[in-house]
């Protein structure tokens, strides 16, 4: 069909300046972002994508967990949406594209139609979930995996930030509590456009990453106790140092990692000592282990493994140990249609590609257990992200959501 050709593109300057009118919105302190979810810059943020979501056409519906869905309807009445989605929230020290690039992308793609006055048989929707970070409030993807059915409303709303603030308390101050149940929409199927966070397209160079799988992931938060102790006046053997028990479980967890290569990662990347003082050894942390592994059997042994040492490490130094899982999620098997259908679309364009397995977390592996789901990743700067550095070209950006169209129109079918 000639308008589904390959001459069909988006609209590449409008995507970037998009991305940067929306980068402009929570300045970091290095060129980045710190955008957090349900902060005052997360509201003016999605006042923004409202406004320019209308005035293409669209219109709006929230569900109760905040996320906000902008339709184009479809021909069918009776046919199943075609949802983009991803988030417009950010780390405290994020990029300009980590997540807002797939919302912004979802825009252009229904800005592109609009312009080529394209209509298609299922309607189209961008999704822009609620708290995909969990920098704020863990777990990661809470607003999709309450979608999802894994996790419960309740559950959301009472988790809380590091100030003691609710989840649900913060999402009714700044205005975005919808009326729609949630996860009570349909999807035909789920597509999601990424950065990839890693350095693999970048020093493979390919313009296209098809997603195949996600890794599965445990976050398991350690709380130590120990005993508060002048650091220069307690005997060594008299010490009951949580601090010290922290080090030497980091380095099992370095070593449980590399002994399970290839395909396992595992690491620290938040940590609190009470009472943080030069000269008091603490009474109290609390950490978060990160694992993950496209493996399940590879992914649970681990966290087995990581658990039982732990507390053996701790009970040797007379600690406490208590363990939560605070995030979790099985890896995942993106849907094989969808897969080649972005495989193919980038084909046909000309872009090279290559199949890849997502190392973060992401909506779409929520929304790949109730409907057809991919992803769709472009290269970015020496694999860096969750980093004011983070930072992609015009032409990776314009790629991938080159290909996000096309795959996007097949799947959305044109109206006859």
């Amino acid at each position: 069909m000639a308008a589904s050709g390959e001459n069909l593109r988006i609209n590449p300057d409008r995507l970037w300046d998009s991305l940067m009118e929306m980068a402009k919105i929570g300045p970091g302190i290095a060129g980045g972002n710190n955008r957090q979810t349900l902060t005052d810059a997360d509201n003016e943020a999605r006042h923004l994508f409202r406004r320019w979501c209308e005035a293409a056409g669209l219109e709006m519906g929230v569900d109760r967990m905040g996320t906000m869905f902008m339709t184009r309807a479809g021909t069918d009445p009776d046919a199943l949406p075609v949802y983009i989605g991803s988030h417009l929230d950010t780390q405290p020290t994020g990029g300009k594209f980590d997540g807002v690039l797939g919302v912004l992308a979802g825009l252009e793609i229904v800005r592109s139609l609009n312009d080529l006055n394209i209509a298609t048989r299922h309607p189209i929707v961008i999704a822009n979930w609620t708290n995909e970070e969990g920098a704020r409030f863990a777990p990661a993807m809470l607003a999709s995996g309450v979608f999802a059915g894994v996790l419960d409303l309740d559950y959301a709303y009472g988790r809380t930030d590091s100030e003691g603030r609710r989840f649900g308390d913060e999402l009714a101050r700044i205005g975005w509590v919808g009326e729609e149940d949630v996860g009570a929409r349909k999807m035909h199927a789920y597509f999601e456009y990424h950065i990839e966070q890693g350095p693999i397209l970048e020093a493979e160079n390919r313009q296209i990453g098809v997603v195949t799988h996600g890794q599965g992931l445990w976050w398991l938060e350690f709380t130590l106790t120990g005993k508060e102790a002048h650091t220069g006046s307690t005997p060594m053997p008299m010490r009951v140092n949580a601090g010290l028990a922290m080090a030497r479980i980091f380095e099992m967890v370095q070593t449980t990692a590399m002994e399970n290569q290839p395909g396992a990662v595992g690491g620290v990347g938040q940590v609190a000592f009470f009472p943080n003082s030069r000269n008091v050894l603490p009474g109290k942390v609390v950490f978060t282990v990160d694992i993950r592994s496209p493996d399940q059997t590879k992914l649970n042994g681990m966290r087995t493994r990581i658990e039982a040492q732990a507390a053996k490490i701790a009970e040797e130094l007379g600690v406490g140990c208590a363990v939560e899982v605070v995030g979790h999620f099985d890896p995942v098997t993106f849907a094989p249609e969808l897969v080649e259908r972005v495989r193919a679309s980038a084909e046909k364009l000309g872009y090279s590609h290559m199949d890849i397995i997502s190392g973060a977390g992401h909506d779409a592996c929520w929304a790949a257990k109730i409907a057809p789901a991919t992803m769709i990743m472009c290269p970015c700067v020496d694999g860096l992200s969750h980093n004011e550095a983070e930072d992609i070209s015009k032409e990776w950006a314009m790629a991938g959501a080159n290909v996000l169209l096309h795959a996007v129109i097949e799947t959305a079918e044109i109206a006859k």
